[in-house]
């Protein structure tokens, strides 16, 4: 697999999870979907926080997002669960694109060195980078399935209001 390949995987991947949270409404963000335990902005939270973690957490570098993002959006948590505000929407957007370029500039040269023990069980960073480009894919999938929801039932809710007038 060639360097320029998992990096455009990832960037592909990244660009498209953003794309669709830039299409849920500012309203529907904190809402969770029937049958579902998130919403739209703890996946958010959840990539940024996963993807950092999965990437920087089998080196030596620090991981740079606050604590309270481990607390609000790791494995097992849910927006049920939070006794704080999340941050911003804006921000952790922000965040993702910073965290993207970091990654670019930090792996660029070493995507062939071993990694040591990790959850994705990747033998280096080019498979680690595969693998988080796996994980978006499947949050984008997700994220395409609740906004599909959340749509419907906005539009639902638009015409009974529309109706009523």
């Amino acid at each position: 697999m060639k360097e320029d390949f998992v990096f455009h995987l990832f960037d592909k991947q990244l660009a498209t999870f953003i794309e669709m949270m830039n299409k849920c409404p500012e309203n529907q963000r904190k809402v969770v979907p029937n049958g579902f335990e998130t919403n739209l902005h703890w996946h958010l939270g959840h990539v940024l926080t996963v993807t950092e973690y999965h990437v920087f957490g089998s080196i030596d570098q620090a991981l740079n997002l606050p604590k309270l993002y481990q607390e609000m959006f790791t494995y097992s948590t849910k927006p049920a669960n939070w006794t704080k505000e999340p941050p911003s929407w804006e921000r952790l957007i922000a965040q993702l694109e910073e965290l993207r370029n970091l990654i670019h500039t930090s792996l660029k040269t070493k995507l062939d060195t071993p990694v040591r023990n990790n959850i994705l069980k990747a033998n280096n960073y080019r498979e680690l980078l595969y693998a988080t480009s796996q994980h978006l894919a499947t949050h984008t999938g997700v994220v395409t399935a609740m906004l599909q929801i959340l749509m419907t039932s906005f539009s639902k809710t638009q015409l009974t209001e529309k109706n009523k007038k």
